[in-house]
């Protein structure tokens, strides 16, 4: 299997590859009141990654997946499945690089280039609204990851779409990986590093990107514990899947994937520390927090690693130097009311 993984070279060709469309994001350093600041002998800093030009790091993968296209698959359209980040970034780059209609539909693009994405009916409307933004054609299914998928690839064989898969995919895990060399060239000297996982494609980027480039740094990742498929997997060394009425428990929507991709468990059983959960309540906490003690807005998924640090440090020490990595910020109004409505940050 370790021919299959993604090796450092592709991650560094990646981020030459989607340095035009992607945006290098800050490490902005953090005070979390009893956690770091002056005297605590720690430093925690947030990889920003809701600064993207689609407020999410799914650009990342998408740029690099797509941007190697050769010009007859570019003509074909592009589809993938999402809940709602990775459908903005397929989106947003299709229309950059300008992927047109290929087979006959009724789903022609008046825009020149085509793009499809299946989306889950209780993906976020916030999500919805901006993919539709973007020009591209939403097909909305049933809330199960596993609904999506398959509707993608009925019309991808249908209409002759080139497939964007949102994580289990060699390039993708290349281009999430530019984010881990970005932290390394911030901060060389980091020990620890937190990402959230769902279906793997971000976790095993950075994981492959940084252990590849120094081994002592530890990577751990982030789950809510209402869909915590990944962490059963990485314990039992075994790929599972949770059922769709379990892993949409959680406010995370872009955390609530069934099941880790297989290449992205190879790499993760490869390069990861430890997976440990968080809470929902833990999440608004540390949603509060970001918000209050940083200044930055991330949705509940983009908070779940900042809730790994706020509420399980001892799971995570010894550490000095760690980087939170905040995946995205696209909240849906309505959540982020409630958030704020409760009780200050920890």
């Amino acid at each position: 299997m370790a021919e299959q993984l993604v090796s450092l070279a592709a991650i560094r060709a990646a981020a030459a590859r989607i340095a035009s469309i992607a945006v290098k994001t800050p490490l902005i350093r953090a005070s979390f009141p009893g956690l770091s600041g002056h005297g605590s002998g720690k430093e925690i800093y947030l990889k920003a990654e809701s600064l993207q030009p689609i407020g999410a790091f799914k650009i990342r993968g998408a740029a690099n997946k797509i941007l190697q296209l050769t010009p007859a698959e570019i003509a074909r359209g592009v589809i993938t499945y999402s809940s709602g980040n990775h459908a903005q970034a397929v989106a947003y780059v299709a229309r950059e690089v300008g992927a047109k209609s290929g087979a006959p539909s009724d789903r022609s693009s008046s825009m020149g280039w085509k793009a499809v994405i299946v989306m889950p009916s209780n993906a976020p409307e916030v999500k919805k609204r901006a993919t539709a933004a973007l020009g591209a054609e939403i097909v909305e299914v049933g809330p199960a990851s596993s609904d999506r998928k398959t509707k993608a690839e009925e019309l991808e064989s249908k209409y002759g779409y080139v497939m964007i898969p949102p994580y289990d995919d060699e390039q993708i895990i290349a281009g999430q990986g530019t984010c881990g060399l970005e932290i390394l060239e911030d901060l060389p000297d980091v020990d620890l590093v937190l990402s959230p996982v769902s279906g793997g494609g971000l976790l095993s980027g950075i994981a492959t990107a940084i252990k590849l480039s120094n081994d002592a740094v530890r990577v751990i990742g982030i789950e809510p514990e209402l869909a915590a498929d990944a962490q059963e997997s990485f314990r039992s060394h075994q790929l599972v899947a949770w059922p769709a009425d379990m892993t949409t428990r959680t406010m995370c929507d872009g955390l609530r994937t069934q099941s880790l991709g297989a290449l992205n468990f190879e790499h993760i059983r490869a390069y990861v520390d430890d997976i440990i959960t968080v809470s929902e309540a833990e999440i608004r906490s540390a949603m509060r927090t970001l918000l209050y003690s940083a200044r930055l807005t991330p949705e509940p998924s983009g908070a779940c690693s900042a809730a790994g640090i706020l509420f399980h440090r001892d799971q995570l020490l010894p550490f000095r130097k760690v980087v939170v990595v905040m995946s995205g910020g696209n909240v849906e109004p309505g959540i982020l009311k409630s958030v704020l409505a409760e009780e200050g940050p920890q």
